[in-house]
């Protein structure tokens, strides 16, 4: 008589890991769901773990769990003809080659024999078993094929080899829509956008010239050649961009913008894309946003001590309008929402307009403009003011409508934040007032301005102590007979961790404009930014430079980097400012 074999959940259930009430809901929630392992019910209802149901998998089968699945030993050949989405939606990896020839699988489901027997012959080897959690094996295979994506470099290499590619075959839109995922071009352009997102890339720069198109990336605000394309590819490349951005690949003398959603290594991306036409081409740009890497928080985005305390303080008033200002690229969005994820309650209704949605953001309400059906940021500003909110994002305030409506929503008892365009906070209320709003309506209505840039932080891995002029040091706001610890600078050369730069990853600093009685006074009187400003550093704004030079004392940046990023500020120690 055969042995019976018990199943994995009787498994779970003799070993007092599951409840028998457990079990019958777990029945309940697999058949509304379609779900035909009951074990998969158990791990999605929070019952048991998924390394709970390997080792019951284990004791069924005979099989050996894997902890963890060694990434760093697996045989990376195994998976040169091997799809990511087979890999992916079966649940299976192959791991190395056994010393009898045979090779070591990974299986979350050991009984998937279907599965199983397809990889046997895509491998063509026999199989030996182990078991491992699914997001084990996600996690091994979103690593495995981000190690395996060749460089853009080497793919235009393969495509300056491959005669086939040569003339107008390679050029033709028809082949570039049709093609399948082996195709040059799709290799290409997957390859830069998966490099990209490894050297922590911004933005991505197709620029078309008399003989080549080059490409470059921006990392840490900073651009950098990384290929250059031979001039037949280039109709083939901006064709195939425009497909991914559902763009109108016919049109090659307007301008163009789209939006691109795909998936690297298991990491969401979006990416919006902006073509116009130039002298040897359309030049095209993509600005990446790993939507993966979640929002950051205030505490995260280099805003500390005052500052933090001030733009805290004002992000709960109950009206008003806070405003944020620097250059394109300098996070103003990024802080808005680390602001608004602060004040996110189920008790205030939090409504945002934007150019296009850069977050999403559970609990609030995001509309994006579409200037094409006339859904301006005024005009959907002044919808909102009919939505009952509470708080109101607005993208960018850069018309006397918009402004206009701002202020009114900021005076009938509404929170208003949003984006300025100018070089510093002071700047702000002269600026207000050249779009035609009135002196004492930007008085009445500013609660604050927030003045802000990104600058690179030093490598940690490679920075180097030295010892400053002192005359740089109080450019900067550092008195040089207070400095106690050492600064730093980038090691010429860099290191392969900060890709040979000396500078790796960005973080903020700030001028905090708070709008008290004296400046409203002011504003008021339509004095100059320069007056406005002078009075805010007596009251105890610390300028931009300064903000940077706090920075500098902290060992996160260097002193040449915070002088480049504030060039124009031109604030000393003898205008009132403490020095750092």
């Amino acid at each position: 008589m055969p042995i019976r074999r018990h199943s994995v959940t009787e498994l779970l259930t003799q070993s007092g890991v599951v409840a028998q009430d457990s079990l019958d809901d777990a029945r309940d929630y697999a058949g509304k769901h379609g779900i035909e392992r009951l074990e998969e019910a158990l791990i999605k209802l929070g019952l048991v773990s998924e390394e709970q149901v390997s080792e019951a998998l284990s004791k069924q089968t005979g099989l050996r769990a894997l902890a963890s699945i060694p990434v760093d030993s697996v045989d990376l050949e195994l998976f040169t003809d091997l799809p990511i989405s087979f890999a992916k939606s079966h649940q299976v990896l192959p791991l190395w080659i056994d010393e009898d020839s045979s090779i070591a699988v990974a299986v979350a489901n050991p009984m998937a024999s279907a599965a199983i027997d397809d990889l046997r012959v895509l491998l063509d080897r026999p199989l030996s078993t182990f078991i491992a959690t699914p997001s084990g094996i996600r996690d091994a295979t979103n690593q495995i094929y981000d190690r395996l994506a060749r460089s853009a470099g080497q793919v235009i290499e393969e495509m300056e080899e491959d005669k086939s590619s040569e003339a107008s075959g390679i050029e033709e839109i028809e082949d570039i829509v049709d093609s399948d995922d082996e195709a040059p071009i799709i290799r290409f352009v997957n390859s830069l956008l998966t490099e990209a997102l490894k050297e922590r890339t911004s933005d991505i720069h197709f620029e078309p010239f008399e003989r080549i198109m080059q490409v470059r990336f921006r990392i840490d605000g900073i651009l950098y050649n990384k290929v250059e394309v031979p001039k037949r590819l280039q109709a083939a490349i901006s064709s195939r961009v425009k497909v991914m951005a559902q763009l109108d690949i016919a049109e090659k003398r307007l301008p163009q913008d789209g939006r691109i959603r795909i998936k690297v290594a298991g990491r969401d991306v979006d990416i919006r894309v902006s073509t116009v036409p130039v002298a040897h081409g359309e030049r095209i740009v993509l600005r990446l946003q790993d939507r993966s890497a979640g929002l950051l928080g205030l505490n995260q985005i280099g805003m500390s001590g005052q500052v933090l305390e001030s733009f805290r303080s004002l992000i709960h008033q109950p009206h008003g309008i806070l405003l944020v200002t620097g250059p394109t690229g300098s996070g103003k969005t990024t802080t808005l929402y680390a602001g608004i994820s602060e004040v996110n309650r189920p008790d205030i209704n939090i409504l945002t307009v934007e150019d296009p949605i850069e977050y999403q953001m559970t609990g609030i309400g995001q509309m994006a403009v579409n200037p094409k059906i006339n859904l301006t940021f005024a005009s959907g500003l002044r919808a909102y003011l009919r939505q009952d909110p509470d708080v109101i994002l607005v993208g960018e305030i850069r018309d006397l409508e918009t402004a206009e409506i701002a202020i009114q929503a900021s005076l009938t008892g509404h929170l208003v934040l949003s984006t300025i365009h100018t070089n510093d906070a002071a700047t702000v209320v002269n600026r207000l007032v050249d779009m035609g709003v009135e002196p004492f309506l930007v008085a009445s209505s500013i609660i604050g301005v927030l003045a802000q840039r990104l600058l690179r932080r030093l490598c940690p891995e490679c920075r180097e102590p030295y010892s400053p002029p002192a005359e740089e040091l109080v450019e900067v706001g550092i008195d040089p007979t207070q400095v106690q610890g050492p600064i730093y600078r980038p090691r010429a050369g860099g290191c392969p961790e900060c890709l040979q730069t000396g500078y790796r990853g960005r973080t903020g600093i700030y001028e905090m404009l708070t709008i008290t009685e004296n400046v409203r006074s002011l504003i008021v009187r339509n004095l100059s930014s320069t007056e406005i400003r002078d009075a805010a550093v007596r009251e105890g704004m610390v300028p931009l430079r300064f903000s940077g030079g706090e920075k500098v004392l902290a060992g996160e940046t260097s002193l040449e980097e915070v002088m480049r990023i504030t060039q124009d500020d031109s604030v000393s120690l003898s205008d009132g400012a403490e020095a750092g």
